[in-house]
């Protein structure tokens, strides 16, 4: 018998007792039964701002007052058409560079890192979210869930083409650690909380 094979046989024979049980992840939830307060929270810790909105024409009237409207704003959500573009998804890529603002809804949030699931279906462009100057996503409140193992759950074995989570605004830290929004994308992320 070979080193090697000696080696192989010796691990084989000295392997730790297989552990049946895992733990219990949805515990994790009945901890937290506010998500909505958690997502707020950890949103606005990560660089984000969270608006609490009854129904669209509340966000156009948000919009309204806080962005310029002589800028290029884009969206993918016929209600907002009064404020933003929707004829821009066929468009170059390239084109999108000089885009202000950038609204879009999301599948479902995660209250613990405050994040949000986005896929092809309803960004227009993938590159879309992350060339803007700004970004705007709308969620319904009853679509923010506990925590990333709920969300997998949720997403389980849906067919996209791209998909993703989005969290705060972009930002980025060097040595140093000065902290840096829209390094890489969005300078600012509003998420928009729909009732």
């Amino acid at each position: 018998m070979s080193s090697k094979s000696d080696i192989l046989n010796k691990i084989k024979q000295n392997q730790p007792a297989f552990i049946t049980n895992l733990p219990d992840l949805n515990l994790l939830n009945s901890e937290n039964p506010d998500v909505l307060s958690t997502y707020k929270t950890v949103l606005k810790n990560i660089g984000g701002d969270p608006v609490e909105v009854a129904n669209y024409a509340e966000i156009i009237e948000y919009i309204k007052s806080n962005y310029n409207l002589e800028k290029r704003l884009i969206t993918t959500i016929p209600e907002l058409s009064e404020i933003a573009a929707l004829d821009w998804t066929n468009d170059d890529p390239h084109s999108l560079q000089d885009v202000e603002l950038n609204v879009i809804k999301a599948h479902f949030g995660v209250a613990e890192n405050s994040a949000l699931w986005v896929t092809d279906a309803v960004l227009g462009q993938r590159v879309s979210p992350f060339i803007a100057q700004y970004l705007a996503i709308i969620v319904h409140k009853k679509d923010i869930i506990a925590t990333m193992h709920q969300a997998y759950e949720r997403i389980g074995n849906q067919e996209y083409g791209f998909g993703t989570f989005i969290a705060g605004p972009s930002k980025t830290a060097d040595i140093e650690q000065s902290l840096v929004l829209g390094a890489h994308g969005a300078r600012g992320l509003i998420v928009f909380m729909l009732d």
